[in-house]
């Protein structure tokens, strides 16, 4: 199971507290939910990553860390969701964030040749900036939305299937009792 697996990986409470260097956060740190994996926590985290994921900015996953400490979700998931959009994805989910804020926004598409400089940046901004940003938003809404949702559905249909093989290896004579209860 991934939660097994991730837990391994998860730092402990008290090893936190160790960190000098995290000292400048205060308390924010020890805030349990940060640190541990339950529906809540890693359902936010993935609302928080998957729209940070598609916030045109440079330092998402910072972004990603400070909406993980305000909102109280797994800090390191939301970080790690961030690089759904590495430099290998950004282009093929940038443009598709452009056309969709083009389509929006009724807009012919602006067609240019990319150069890495400030001043190519300033200026096709200006063009293609509104719908880029726009579709990076609604883009950003929607995934973290279903990230959610997706996270949680899944969730319980874990411990919901959990449940049922547990009851199965009960004795017959207490599923018994157990039914009989319930009615």
């Amino acid at each position: 199971m991934p939660k097994k697996i991730i837990k391994k990986y998860l730092p402990k409470n008290d090893i936190i507290h160790k960190f000098k260097s995290l000292a400048l956060f205060g308390n924010l740190l020890y805030n349990q939910n940060l640190w541990c994996l339950n529906r809540q926590s890693a359902s936010g985290a993935f609302a928080v990553g998957l729209f940070m994921a598609f916030v045109p900015l440079p330092c998402q996953m910072i972004m990603a860390a400070g909406l993980a400490i305000m909102f109280g979700v797994n800090l390191p998931l939301s970080v790690a969701l961030v690089w759904i959009t590495n430099p290998v994805t950004m282009p093929v989910i940038f443009y598709g964030a452009y056309k969709l804020g083009s389509f929006l926004l009724n807009r012919s598409e602006q067609h240019f040749h990319f150069e890495l400089s400030g001043g190519f940046l300033m200026h096709q901004m200006s063009k293609i900036g509104p719908p880029f940003l726009l579709g990076s938003l609604i883009l950003g809404i929607v995934f973290s939305l279903l990230g959610y949702f997706i996270v949680r559905g899944i969730w319980r249909y874990a411990v919901i299937r959990n449940w049922k093989k547990r009851r199965l290896r009960l004795p017959k004579n207490l599923t018994n009792v157990l039914k009989k209860e319930k009615h």
